[in-house]
Formats: C-alpha cells, sequence, structure tokens
C-alpha cells in the first residue's frame, strides 16, 4: 500500500513538473509582438515642461531666451535588444514612422507618441533622427503623403520650398529681459545632394536606464527628456542677433543649431507595466 501511494506521488510530481515545463516553453516560444510607448519632456537642463511664453533660460553667453513655439519632427526610430538586434520602426516611412512633438500640444509637461507591433523582446538602446532623412524625402509621394500634409497643417514644411522643418523654435531673447523676437526654422530644402546644401537632419542612439521589455502583456513606456539648453549653449555657444535671428533653411547658424539640438535627448527612466 505504500508503495502504491509513493508511486501515486511520483507520477502527479512528474506529471506537475511536465505541465510547468510546458507553460515555460509556451511563454519562451510565445512571440506575439507588443508596444511601446514614447514620451518626451522639454525642458531646461534637468528641469522639464517649459511654459511657452513665460520659462526663461539665460545662456552660456548670457541672453535670455524663452518660446513661444517648440516643435521638432522625430523619426527613424529603432529599437535596440539586448544582442545587438536592431529592429527599425517604419524606416524612412514618415506616414507610419515620423512624428510632431510641439510643445503646444504636451499634456502635464509631456507629448506621448506609441509605437505598436513590436517585436517581443529586451531593448537596451533606442535610436531616433531629428528631422526627416534625405532617403526618406526623395521617396517623393510613396509613404510619406499623409505625413506631408499633416506638416503642412503644422506648419512644418516649407511654403516658398519643398521639404521639412525639422525643428522650429520662435519666441523672444535679450540681454537683460527677452524682448526681441526669433525665428530658427531648421530644415532641409529639396535634394540636398544635387542642390550643394548642408543636410540638417542628425541620427542619436540613446541608453536605456533599464532594459524594455516588450510583450503582447507588458507597454513599456520610455520616458525622454530633451535639454533645450542644448539650443544656444551645447556643444557650440551661440549667440542670437540681427544676422540669425530671423534664419530658416540651411544657414551655418542652423547647422550649428542642428549639431547642438540632437544632443539635447536623454532617456530619464523606463516604466514596464
Amino acid at each position: 500500500m505504500k508503495i502504491y501511494k509513493l508511486l501515486s506521488l511520483l507520477f502527479i510530481t512528474i506529471l506537475t513538473l511536465s505541465s510547468c515545463s510546458n507553460n515555460d516553453d509556451d511563454d519562451i516560444q510565445d512571440t506575439t509582438p507588443g508596444n511601446l510607448q514614447v514620451k518626451f519632456e522639454n525642458g531646461f537642463g534637468n528641469l522639464g515642461d517649459i511654459v511657452l511664453d513665460q520659462t526663461t533660460q539665460t545662456s552660456a553667453n548670457g541672453q535670455k531666451h524663452q518660446f513661444s513655439t517648440l516643435k521638432y519632427i522625430v523619426s527613424n526610430i529603432a529599437l535596440i535588444d539586448e544582442n545587438g538586434t536592431e529592429f527599425k520602426y517604419n524606416y524612412n516611412n514618415p506616414d507610419k514612422g515620423a512624428f510632431i512633438i510641439s510643445q503646444s500640444e504636451a499634456k502635464g509637461g509631456i507629448v506621448y507618441i506609441n509605437l505598436t507591433e513590436i517585436p517581443k523582446g529586451n531593448y537596451r538602446k533606442i535610436k531616433l533622427g531629428l528631422g526627416i532623412s534625405p532617403t526618406a524625402y526623395l521617396i517623393g509621394q510613396d509613404g510619406q503623403g499623409l505625413f506631408w500634409e499633416k506638416a503642412k497643417q503644422q506648419g512644418m514644411a516649407w511654403s516658398w520650398a519643398a521639404g521639412y522643418i525639422f525643428t522650429k523654435l520662435e519666441g523672444k531673447y535679450g540681454t537683460s529681459a527677452p524682448d526681441t523676437e526669433f525665428m530658427n526654422h531648421c530644415g532641409n530644402m529639396g535634394d540636398t545632394t544635387a542642390n550643394g546644401t548642408p543636410d540638417l537632419y542628425r541620427e542619436v542612439v540613446l541608453d536605456l536606464p533599464t532594459m524594455a521589455r516588450v510583450s503582447k502583456d507588458i507597454t513599456p513606456s520610455v520616458h525622454i527628456l530633451a535639454d533645450f539648453n542644448q539650443y544656444l549653449s551645447g556643444k557650440k555657444a551661440l549667440t542670437l542677433d540681427a544676422n540669425n535671428n530671423m534664419a530658416m533653411g540651411s544657414s551655418q547658424h542652423l547647422v550649428d543649431v542642428s549639431s547642438n539640438l540632437i544632443n539635447m535627448f536623454r532617456v530619464d527612466h523606463v516604466h514596464n507595466d
């Protein structure tokens, strides 16, 4: 009788272990894609939530400035997993993979974008582009017709030339107080190679402090801080004056602005909820 009970207990144990093993295998083999949210918080230094027409910053060269308009385009987002494999999210397809980040649309200081159909995985880096790449622009109407209309509606396309405005910064600046208007609109016009003009599109790769664990059950949220102190006080300290305060296109001043701004991004934290 004791032997019978022992054999029964052993049989139940084997069935339980087998069931657990099968469940583990199912979890490993389940490759259902998930979603990922990216949150952009625009600020100065380590302080987020710029208030348009109100928040004032003093540059490295002693100029006070504030924004009345703050918009930029983010595209060519890619996620890099723990094995170094890169997943490109609708790369060079603005209709599905480009987003306009506008401070006027921030909710609680945050602008949200939602990425769908992300392969299941543990991601440790995020890559993004500031602006629209020349490759994407040159595909013509296919893949960017919808985004082109959106960009025009939001004032992120040139009215006198073909191309996108990558970054639109408007506001006031001054020495003792911000009292002189400025408009700096950075972007490419037409085919930069054919035109022999600078390419203002920039890309950056950011480390995630915590892995973003994408699955069908988990939608990570990646919180990115954009430090607009980099605008005038970045890699190259810039001064606004009568020669550049109404700059639009791809002048040397705007090349410097673009090179400064691509360094403004950093990932503050990741939520795996």
